[in-house]
């Protein structure tokens, strides 16, 4: 069954239909979350009625992933740092007027288990974990291929428990929790941090993860010790969701585990050091397998999860 995708990050939207298991044609746009929701609502719906003319298929619903925190059974974004002046506003309404479709909205990492739990390397895992390190670090747990859900519905923010209080502060309010320290942002700020000395030259401008870890790979003894320290903070949380949920397989995504060879020791290491009380061995952690387009394939997969639609 042909269903739209649409993909809402921070700073670029996607659009896509999905058919099945497969992503038959996408369009990628810049966010422009300062431009406001009524603006973004305009362009997905060009976007969506050009896709349908281009691959000629009837859409059957409509599903969303979305950035932050939001309302999956009502569609309403909540407070979101990436998505300032959009809370409040209902996004599944205005497209499901649109098109006459059913449309459903998740959490974006939430959205993004479920393709992985039904397709990727989570197939056949009665409890399963997806996590993403990229600009940030998110995930959702599937159990028996449902969505766990906290009070109020309330998705898990599991990038945002603290590994460490004295560290750096966060806008969840904590200090030291998963993000501040083990995502591609953190892990560029410390690089930076270390090379200050270097910093005034404008022959050397900053660098992100993807860069620090190229030039790991070249040998470069700072690279190589930020590569170390995230590795680490990863195998903390990691070591943590193994110890509260035990799932059968842990699955990573996002830009920075586009890297894993380099983090695979010290996360094995820092597993088998901190996870004394459960058979950590039971737990599979690889990197997820669907790729890039997870997100639009996570987002077809909120609409048939909720609407029973498999």
């Amino acid at each position: 069954m042909a269903i739209g995708g649409i993909d809402i990050g921070g700073t670029k939207i996607a659009v896509g239909i999905v058919d099945g298991e497969h992503l038959v044609a996408k369009q990628v746009m810049p966010t422009a979350a300062e431009l406001g929701l009524a603006y973004a609502v305009e362009r997905i719906e060009d976007s969506i009625e050009r896709l349908i003319q281009l691959t000629g298929l009837d859409l059957e619903g409509i599903g969303i992933g979305c950035t932050g925190p939001v309302d999956p059974l009502t569609g309403t974004l909540e407070t979101n740092a990436f998505l300032p002046g959009w809370e409040g506003s209902v996004l599944t309404t205005a497209l499901s007027e649109k098109f006459h479709l059913s449309v459903a909205m998740e959490n974006d990492a939430d959205a993004a288990a479920l393709a992985e739990g039904r397709f990727g390397s989570g197939k056949g895992s009665p409890c399963f974990l997806y996590v993403t390190v990229s600009t940030g670090i998110g995930g959702g747990l599937l159990i028996d291929g449902h969505l766990f859900r906290g009070a109020g519905r309330a998705h898990p923010e599991i990038g945002h428990h603290v590994i460490d209080p004295s560290g750096p502060a966060c806008f969840c309010g904590a200090h030291g929790c998963w993000e501040s320290l083990a995502s591609g942002p953190a892990m560029a700020r410390w690089y930076q941090l270390h090379r200050s000395e270097r910093l005034a030259s404008v022959d050397d401008p900053p660098v992100d993860a993807s860069q620090i870890c190229e030039r790991a790979r070249g040998g470069e003894e700072l690279a190589t010790r930020a590569v170390a320290r995230t590795g680490r903070f990863l195998g903390l949380g990691i070591a943590n969701l193994i110890t509260l949920f035990t799932p059968n397989r842990i699955a990573l995504g996002g830009g920075v585990i586009g890297s894993w060879d380099l983090f695979e020791p010290v996360i094995g290491e820092t597993i088998r050091q901190n996870c004394g009380l459960v058979p950590f061995e039971r737990t599979a952690v690889a990197p997820a397998v669907l790729g890039t387009d997870i997100g639009l394939l996570g987002a077809a997969q909120a609409c048939i999860h909720r609407y029973c639609m498999a």
